[in-house]
């Protein structure tokens, strides 16, 4: 499947086990993967361009505050325009 170009640094017995969970438990340990990244967010390091992007969003932001949308209202949005 090609999987040892992406995990070349994980035990392939152990990407094995993981491959062979079902879909509920391998999305449910994607999530408790996920949420440690989030946790140690901090050392994840940021490109220059990523930082000046995120820069630029929160100064429009702050600027413009009236601007800002909740997630669900983009995604009814979007979903209208299908």
């Amino acid at each position: 499947m090609g999987q040892a170009l992406y995990y070349e640094s994980m035990s392939p017995r152990a990407l094995q086990q993981i491959l062979r969970l079902p879909v509920g438990e391998r999305i449910e340990l994607v999530q408790a993967i996920w949420d440690s990244v989030v946790a140690d967010s901090g050392s994840v390091p940021v490109m220059a361009s990523q930082r000046r992007t995120l820069d630029r969003r929160l100064a429009d932001l702050k600027a413009n505050p009236a601007a800002e949308r909740p997630w669900s209202a983009v995604r009814a949005s979007l979903k209208r325009k299908k």
